[in-house]
């Protein structure tokens, strides 16, 4: 699917996997190894958030259809890239990290490729750089702007942030939002943000594994939680508030429907939150047309995604956006349509 390109601002929040409310549960909640580890990450986190990547003058681009990857050891320290220990071709490291950043950003890459005509995640062959062993037992994986770096996990609470192929869907779709809608990351629209990256991601990993929407567990970092930890994901698209509920991270508070909104200011103004609400309209979309999600629910939204929606563009932008597409790619009317529009419906978007 081709598009006219867009080219946004340069300028990129810092996105984390791991939303802020777990990791202040957590420095509450936790053993005192636990705290201290969850109080690193979050400052570390703040540091982040208040430095932003420009891109371009770094960034490589590739000839179109060409991967071209390359992954760098940070050896628990916080300098990026670090040192280069996997370029594309190459053989496998001894390194799980390495092997699987450098696995799952193919995959993603060749998702986006296949299925939308898309050249990396600016369009134009930005080549997929990513860094692993990111400080010392660090509990986040993040997109900085121009790259992928990983956190290894504490082991107690969370596992590596490389062992999850939705994960780094999420990071890296990211990127295609920073060059498409550039979606700002505070209240609707950074929630809007947020959920683009968990509806993309849960589709890489569908496509990966050949699932249709209703065999899918639309849940986003299955498998990220150590043993111990009472809860299946970081987030359930399907069932939003019910991934997780645990006595040192507390429970899922997302919610399904816009009388639940999180009118708060934390987490700048409830992104990995509210999301919680586009990510069910994409679930109940996906649910009704039935099929392969990566089909035509897909395509609804990534044309939402690099036509329609802009920086400031909320929930009702996005329903009404989608709908419309909806009628126009399928028929005014249709199944698929019609799917759209009653999503919105039910999670109270849409009257």
């Amino acid at each position: 699917m081709k598009h006219v390109h867009r080219r946004h601002s340069q300028r990129c929040s810092i996105c984390c996997i791991v939303p802020p409310h777990i990791l202040d549960a957590l420095a509450r909640s936790g053993t005192e190894a636990e705290r201290v580890l969850a109080l690193e990450t979050l400052a570390h986190s703040a540091r982040l958030r208040g430095h932003r990547e420009i891109l371009g003058m770094f960034a490589v681009g590739t000839p179109a259809g060409q991967k071209r990857r390359t992954v760098y050891t940070e050896r628990n320290g916080t300098t990026l890239p670090g040192k280069l220990v996997r370029g594309e071709g190459e053989p496998k490291a001894k390194d799980i990290s390495v092997n699987e950043a450098y696995d799952s950003s193919g995959v993603v890459y060749d998702f986006f490729r296949k299925v939308f005509a898309r050249n990396s995640v600016d369009d134009r062959g930005l080549r997929l750089d990513s860094s692993v062993h990111y400080g010392r037992r660090f509990d986040n994986a993040f997109w900085n702007g121009s790259q992928m770096v990983y956190g290894d996990g504490d082991g107690v609470i969370f596992q590596r942030f490389t062992k999850c192929l939705d994960v780094i869907g999420h990071e890296l779709t990211h990127g295609v939002t920073q060059y498409e809608a550039a979606l700002n990351y505070q209240d609707q629209p950074g929630a809007l943000n947020e959920s683009m990256s968990d509806v993309f991601g849960i589709l890489v990993k569908q496509w990966k594994l050949k699932q249709t929407a209703a065999k899918a567990d639309w849940l986003i970092g299955a498998g990220l939680f150590a043993k111990g930890v009472s809860g299946v994901a970081l987030r359930s698209m399907k069932a939003p508030g019910t991934a997780y509920d645990d006595p040192r991270l507390g429970k899922d508070p997302q919610p399904a429907h816009m009388k639940d909104y999180y009118k708060g200011h934390d987490d700048n103004g409830g992104v990995h939150i509210n999301s919680g609400i586009p990510n069910r309209a994409f679930f109940l979309t996906a649910d009704a047309i039935g099929g392969n999600a990566w089909e035509a629910s897909a395509k609804i939204w990534y044309t939402a995604l690099c036509h329609n929606l802009r920086p400031s563009s909320k929930f009702l932008d996005a329903a009404n956006a989608t709908v419309v597409i909806a009628g126009n790619l399928y028929g005014a009317g249709s199944k698929q349509q019609k799917a759209v529009q009653n999503a919105w419906k039910t999670v109270g978007v849409l009257k």
